[in-house]
């Protein structure tokens, strides 16, 4: 017999690969606004989302160095993971505020892959970070 599973409370933690980490924390922070929280040169840098209304991270990992397992005496004993080729992630954004981010992409450099309603009238912009990751910015209401 199968028992339902205990509640979520929602997404913590997303994680998306580059193998160039100074390019991604450039973009991250310089670009996009989040800010950087935790870093480890060559493997990982971990950016601060939101604290509301609980904490939500993007990490973004060097793909090579999260391949091997940790030694048995490790403190930290995190299995090995890692993902090749673009990933995706897709941040909420006010309706009334998709303009002022494409105006702002506009300016930073970032080409508009596309910016489209969806059928329920929600809008999309997509972008790519550094890395070739397809990024998403869209109104929560595609959800709805």
């Amino acid at each position: 017999m199968q028992s339902d599973p205990p509640p979520l409370l929602g997404t913590l933690e997303s994680a998306l690969y580059a193998s160039d980490l100074d390019a991604a924390r450039n973009f991250w922070e310089g670009v996009m606004g989040l800010t950087a929280f935790q870093t480890s040169p060559g493997r990982h840098v971990f950016f601060r989302v939101t604290d509301q209304p609980r904490p939500q991270v993007l990490l973004v990992f060097n793909p090579d160095a999260t391949l091997t397992p940790p030694p048995p005496d490790a403190r930290l004993p995190v299995p090995p993971h890692g993902a090749r080729g673009p990933g995706h992630f897709c941040l909420a954004t006010a309706p009334n505020q998709m303009d002022a981010w494409r105006r702002h992409l506009d300016r930073a450099g970032i080409p508009i892959e596309a910016d489209f309603h969806w059928p329920n009238g929600a809008r999309s912009l997509y972008l790519r970070d550094p890395a070739g990751n397809s990024i998403e910015l869209a109104d929560p209401a595609i959800w709805a």
